[in-house]
């Protein structure tokens, strides 16, 4: 198994670190946070990023915000918890993971009857080492579908970066390519915050997969030109008919995937599975600032008095989806009926 070299968050001395990675690929820098309005800060404003590693931070930003609660009145802290969090699930709005996490944490802390600062690290911590147990077996169940000599293509960034340590759709790729299966990997740019340009291909580069970086608009021709087997995505929301919001753009890829014969991948752990949301259509697409499309690196671009739409999440219909991974297996053409029966099976 391939590992990765990368962690992107942790826990130590009473604090968040998280890898700014707003930085990356020309800086390595850490950021504390010892408050949960940090943690708020650092989901909002993309220190880090991704649906899984989101869920992971909003955990540990549960904690920070009962200590401090606790700190204040040790026995009324938990009445002093749902404004931190309800804050901290609304960080980012598209990726059910953030929410999810919160609330396991919230459900963790209603049942407990003593001083839970120990006990509620340790549930923070139970989260961040399943989800990169997760990434590990989605990675060997995502590469038993892809055939040796395949070219890749992948969309943002669903590696080590955006989850524990290992990745869900690069997990995947890292899983292939130790097995000996991978030619080579495109990475799409991925305007605007050019995660795939800043972040896909240094994790890649960084760990010894052959990897090309193209253009968003450039992926339909490199398809059909260069013969690729399999998009390979991850997801921030699956809905319960099989419906996937993720990065924009996501949806073209699969269309253009249909268009030229490649196959297309969804990976993403149970906890990115929303039942009570219906369809893609009843998710909530986060919508930038404008600024993030008329600027690049700072320097607008744009021409003055030009305004821009900069939805950050499209949704991609399940009947474009060839195979949905998950750590308890994986789904080809997802439904509503496989996903529920996916979802009653204890996980492994």
């Amino acid at each position: 198994m391939l590992k990765s070299t990368i962690t992107p968050l942790r826990w130590e001395a009473g604090a968040l670190v998280l890898l700014d990675q707003r930085r990356l690929p020309a800086v390595e820098e850490f950021i504390r946070c010892t408050t949960y309005e940090a943690v708020v800060e650092a989901i909002g404003s993309m220190v880090v990023r991704g649906a899984p590693a989101i869920g992971i931070a909003g955990a540990y930003g549960v904690v920070l915000a009962a200590r401090a609660a606790f700190a204040s009145d040790p026995k009324r802290w938990r009445e002093a918890l749902p404004p931190a969090l309800a804050a901290l699930r609304a960080a980012r709005p598209t990726a059910v993971n953030l929410a999810w996490a919160v609330d396991r944490m919230a459900s963790f802390i209603a049942a407990q009857n003593t001083d839970p600062m120990a006990d509620l690290l340790g549930e923070a911590t139970r989260i961040h080492a399943e989800d990169l147990a997760a990434n590990h077996r989605m990675g060997e169940l995502g590469a038993a579908f892809i055939a040796p000599l395949s070219r890749l293509m992948t969309h943002c960034n669903a590696g080590a970066l955006a989850t524990a340590g290992y990745g869900t759709a690069l997990g995947v790729v890292r899983s292939a390519h130790a097995a000996g299966r991978v030619l080579e990997v495109f990475a799409t740019e991925t305007r605007p915050w050019l995660q795939g340009a800043r972040l896909t291909a240094w994790e890649l580069h960084r760990d010894g997969v052959p990897v090309r970086l193209i253009t968003d608009g450039s992926a339909a021709h490199v398809m059909r030109e260069h013969g690729v087997s399999w998009v390979i995505v991850g997801a921030d929301r699956v809905a319960a008919n099989g419906d996937v919001a993720n990065k924009i753009g996501t949806y073209g890829l699969a269309l253009a995937a249909r268009a030229h014969g490649a196959r297309f991948m969804v990976v993403a752990p149970c906890s990115t599975i929303d039942l009570a949301t219906a369809s893609g259509r009843d998710i909530p697409i986060e919508e930038r600032p404008g600024d993030e499309v008329l600027s690049l690196s700072g320097a607008r671009h744009a021409a003055l008095g030009v305004s821009a739409l900069n939805p950050v999440f499209d949704v991609t219909p399940a009947d474009l989806i060839d195979v949905l991974v998950t750590e308890r297996g994986a789904l080809p053409r997802p439904d509503v009926r496989s996903l529920a029966e996916l979802l009653a099976k204890p996980p492994t």
